[in-house]
């Protein structure tokens, strides 16, 4: 029986924290930043968790994490 492949592209994007919930980066922070507020830019800073929602098919695409 073959191994399962790891979506490179999930890898990439989501870690998965000693508690299980599976971190992601936060969006609309890599262009187009000057007509963006300082206050909304400074709200994309950091790290949020995958929603409950998308858990699922994440971690089907990375069966070993």
């Amino acid at each position: 029986m073959p191994k399962m492949k790891t979506k490179k592209s999930a890898a990439k994007r989501f870690r998965v924290r000693a508690g299980g919930t599976i971190k992601r980066g936060q969006a609309f922070k890599r262009h187009i930043l000057t007509k963006k507020t300082t206050k909304s830019k400074r709200q994309l800073r950091g790290s949020a968790a995958v929603h409950d929602t998308n858990v699922q098919s994440v971690k089907s695409m990375m069966p070993y994490a």
